[in-house]
């Protein structure tokens, strides 16, 4: 990786090592890094930091794109089924690729199961729709997850259960997937960012889940002067995840915790934690909410082309489905 480095202008052995040590191992993290960042790492002044982002972003051919361009891009967005008629109906078709799509609801409401069971389905070839004349053939081959686990909520056993009820191998299930627990905020981020690791080491990662998006955050940085410093770090770790989406053709599903709207009315009596960051960063955005039994609602009050609309599903032992 020293020597890839190295082809940029400017940038040597002991600077290539140093870039890598704070997390720059290819063009298109110092193409999109800024220039206070790169002056932070020892030896690199604050111009040499500009020539060198510089020389990055022509080596990654950033630039516009033409909308036919964007189109023949979007012919390569996959989607994953949630398991449910009904849900995929809403999503046109189910969980789309090149998104960070984000469940909020309050505990209970099947956040986690959703994510449990998208785990699954991607090992099953008839849950996944895609154009097979534009995607490659190796596209699907060995695909794996990453689930980073904030809350503690990952259970195998449930993931065991879900697959034998699609009559898949529970065990080969759990073998696709990464999981990693992240105690705190750092942690949670710094994992997110090691996904790429995963992939360049052979890695073929279709489906990354943080569960949840937003406790560690929440816990670490209360009250409001502390505000503005975790809207910030939840904004780069969003960028971190919407960069993974887009880059390696994934779906990125996150959960989040909701709090108590005080000035309300009318309308929701929740919202979904992280403000306008979050809300900004996810592509598609769903509110989870209990019915009766096992019955579930999911109401996509968010998306970039389709209509608000609602869909009940249920979750039994099973898994989620209609």
């Amino acid at each position: 990786m020293a020597d890839k480095l190295t082809d940029i202008p400017g940038v040597g052995p002991s600077i290539a090592e140093k870039l890598i040590e704070a997390g720059y191992t290819d063009f298109m993290k110092i193409a999109t890094a800024t220039i206070g960042e790169l002056a932070e790492i020892d030896g690199i002044s604050e111009k040499a930091a500009a020539k060198i982002i510089a020389h990055a972003r022509e080596l990654c051919d950033l630039g516009f794109k033409s909308g036919t361009d964007l189109l023949k891009q979007r012919k390569t967005v996959w989607k994953l089924s949630t398991g449910s008629k009904e849900l995929d109906r809403i999503l046109n078709g189910g969980l789309e690729s090149q998104s960070t799509i984000e469940f909020a609801g309050m505990f209970g409401s099947g956040k986690t199961q959703i994510m449990h069971q998208a785990c699954v389905n991607l090992q099953c070839d008839d849950m996944i729709i895609a154009d097979k004349e534009v995607l490659s053939e190796n596209e699907f081959e060995n695909r794996k997850a990453v689930y980073i686990d904030t809350e503690g909520t990952f259970r195998p056993e449930r993931i065991i259960q879900m697959a034998e009820a699609l009559g898949i191998d529970g065990q080969k299930v759990l073998d696709n997937i990464f999981v990693a627990r992240a105690y705190n905020s750092d942690m949670q981020m710094l994992y997110a960012e090691k996904v790429e690791e995963l992939i360049r080491s052979g890695n073929n990662i279709k489906l990354i889940i943080v569960d949840s998006l937003t406790s560690t955050f929440r816990n670490e940085y209360t009250g409001m002067g502390k505000l503005a410093e975790r809207q910030q770090k939840l904004g780069r770790h969003m960028a971190t995840l919407n960069k993974l989406a887009d880059l390696y053709n994934c779906v990125v599903l996150v959960t989040n915790q909701v709090a108590s709207r005080l000035d309300t009315f009318f309308g929701p009596a929740e919202q979904p934690i992280g403000g306008h960051i979050v809300g900004h960063a996810a592509t598609f955005r769903f509110f989870l909410r209990k019915g009766k039994g096992d019955k579930r609602i999911a109401k996509l009050y968010d998306s970039p082309h389709l209509p608000d609309s609602e869909a009940i599903f249920r979750i039994t032992e099973k898994g989620v489905h209609d």
